[in-house]
């Protein structure tokens, strides 16, 4: 049986990450990581994923939700460290 960390791992996401999608998206976790696995294979992608997550995380501090915020601050520089490339170019 295939598990979440098995998608999370063919998808190249933190559960972070995905979670940041399917928050985006208004969808349960799973169709995030699927929906992050099809944004990952391109540049554009990659940074419509950026995009949603700066997109969450405006959303958390207009909602004050300033612990959230920080979480998706670290979820924005983790993307960024390991996909450099989506600001290359």
């Amino acid at each position: 049986m295939i598990t979440i960390i098995d998608c999370l791992a063919l998808a190249a996401l933190t559960e972070e990450e995905a979670d940041a999608i399917a928050e985006h998206e208004h969808l349960p976790e799973i169709l995030g990581v699927m929906l992050g696995a099809c944004l990952m294979q391109s540049r554009a992608g990659q940074l419509t994923i950026l995009r949603m997550i700066d997109e969450d995380l405006a959303e958390a501090r207009s909602r004050r939700n300033f612990r959230h915020a920080r979480e998706l601050v670290d979820v924005h520089r983790h993307f960024v460290a390991n996909h450099a490339e989506v600001l290359a170019a």
